[in-house]
């Protein structure tokens, strides 16, 4: 813990880097979020338990007088406020390759100890969506109203899964709310980030915790992605039939 502040109706929002995070959606709307609220350190857990450092390597930078710092991915907490009398945690990170049941009672840990009832978690995956329509979210919460006040389908989903569902399995046995956000983006377009789906996770989540910031640069960088995409598109035949198929799919339905 780097401070132990008094926090308003502290609600916690997690994204990882890595398999929950096609087209680095999810941590591209964390990290909108933390710079919009001007959050500030909270906390950093050690990641010398949970990462296989020849996998995720620390990353070595020189600062303006030529001293080497080593960065470790190390999962990091920041808090910031936003409207309505409630202040944010933001946790991002890499997905850990260890000792996930452990990982997991430190950061349910910090939730509970921060006074945390509300959590959010942010994940995108890849499908067979039209990349001009709007990004469709798919997701899960403790309280049966959530996603239909949200406009978000629940998720069917069965198979193979990452910490996020199991840290949201650990926050909803200690009796917290939890609200799983997932935005479904197009797996034939490999361009990252993709501002389009963080920007539809950063509206849900404003929406599901009950607070708005300004969106305008996301937006712009929304339009921009979108225009360089249907120029992509346009120009390969072949990616330009595929689309056609999936229009005529989605009709269909």
């Amino acid at each position: 813990m780097h401070v132990e502040p008094e926090l308003r109706d502290p609600a916690l929002v997690l994204a990882f880097q890595g398999w929950n995070d096609a087209g680095q959606a999810a941590s591209l709307a964390l990290d909108f979020v933390s710079q919009s609220i001007q959050s500030v350190p909270l906390a950093d857990l050690d990641p010398e338990e949970f990462y296989d450092f020849t996998v995720e390597r620390p990353v070595v930078t020189l600062t303006e007088d030529h001293q080497r710092i080593i960065n470790w991915p190390e999962t990091r907490f920041r808090y910031g406020p936003v409207e309505g009398d409630r202040d944010l945690i933001l946790a991002s990170g890499v997905e850990p390759h260890f000792r996930w049941r452990r990982y997991c009672e430190s950061v349910v840990g910090l939730a509970l100890d921060s006074g945390v009832q509300h959590v959010v978690l942010l994940g995108a995956y890849l499908a067979d969506v039209v990349y001009s329509q709007p990004v469709a979210l798919t997701g899960f919460s403790t309280d049966p109203t959530v996603l239909p006040m949200l406009s978000v389908t629940p998720s069917g989903y069965q198979g193979p899964t990452g910490v996020l569902s199991v840290l949201a399995h650990a926050f909803e046995q200690e009796g917290l709310s939890v609200t799983s956000l997932w935005a479904g983006l197009p797996h034939y377009i490999d361009t990252t980030p993709n501002p389009r789906g963080a920007l539809a996770l950063v509206q849900k989540m404003g929406e599901c915790l009950g607070f708005r910031i300004d969106e305008a640069s996301l937006r712009s960088q929304a339009a921009e992605y979108e225009e360089k995409t249907s120029a992509m598109v346009s120009a390969d035949t072949e990616l330009l039939e595929y689309v056609r198929q999936l229009k005529r799919r989605e009709f269909a339905q």
